[in-house]
């Protein structure tokens, strides 16, 4: 961190985005049900997700933060680039 990532549109609920490099899970629970709002980490695939709709307990997704405010430029299906840090 910081890195600017772009993040595309996933099923109409996410918004997703490689990595540079993989993260460490150990020790993470094995799945998780997201909310709108919360930012993960999908161990399967290595990537970020960010989701803008409610959504599943999903197996390999890890819980990384939250967006507390609107989640408006997400919404759009068009790709997002979007600045993160610390």
């Amino acid at each position: 961190m910081p890195m600017t990532l772009t993040l595309d549109d996933y099923a109409s609920k996410e918004k997703v985005s490689d990595l540079p490099r993989r993260l460490n899970t150990d020790g993470a629970p094995r799945g998780y049900q997201p909310s709108a709002g919360d930012i993960t980490y999908y161990e399967p695939w290595g990537n970020l997700a960010i989701f803008y709709k409610d959504f599943g307990y999903s197996n390999g997704l890890i819980r990384l933060g939250h967006i507390a405010g609107p989640l408006t430029a997400l919404t759009q299906t068009n790709s997002v680039r979007a600045a993160f840090s610390l």
